[in-house]
């Protein structure tokens, strides 16, 4: 199984942004917590799950990436960050292609700021993952392995 884990504006900067909200643990610390748990989970069928990590700040790399991964990938991971609450452009092009797709959210985006509480991508995903920090994103996986 072949799954893109999409990070939106300013992941680069965990351990650094915030860290009262989002922790002292690094954008580098994510990859590596989500590649090893990764390695010890099988999809339905039994095979291994292969990651592959892009993070950008800019809406239209993202749109790229998520478009470049049709016929590529049999699942996505995004977190989209601020997009989350202002990206239709987004939630368009994970419909567009079709690909079973999971959002996460370190933190509980509908325990925050008001205009956190909604979220343009959560009706194109299967699953909205929040709160649970870099764990988050283990669940995701495991919701796409039962796909």
């Amino acid at each position: 199984m072949n799954i893109l884990v999409i990070n939106g504006p300013n992941m680069n900067m965990l351990g650094i942004r915030e860290a009262e909200i989002y922790g002292r643990e690094t954008y580098d610390d994510l990859v590596y917590f989500v590649s090893e748990a990764a390695e010890e989970l099988r999809d339905g069928k039994g095979e291994s799950i292969d990651l592959t990590f892009f993070q950008s700040n800019h809406e239209g790399a993202i749109i790229d990436e998520i478009q470049d991964a049709l016929g590529e990938f049999d699942g996505i991971v995004i977190n989209p960050a601020a997009y989350t609450h202002t990206s239709i452009a987004i939630a368009d092009a994970i419909k567009a292609v079709g690909i079973p797709t999971v959002e996460v959210h370190l933190t509980n985006p509908k325990e925050r700021e008001d205009y956190r509480k909604v979220s343009f991508v959560e009706e194109a995903c299967l699953a909205t993952v929040k709160g649970m920090g870099f764990q988050g994103y283990v669940e995701a996986l495991k919701i796409l392995c039962r796909e």
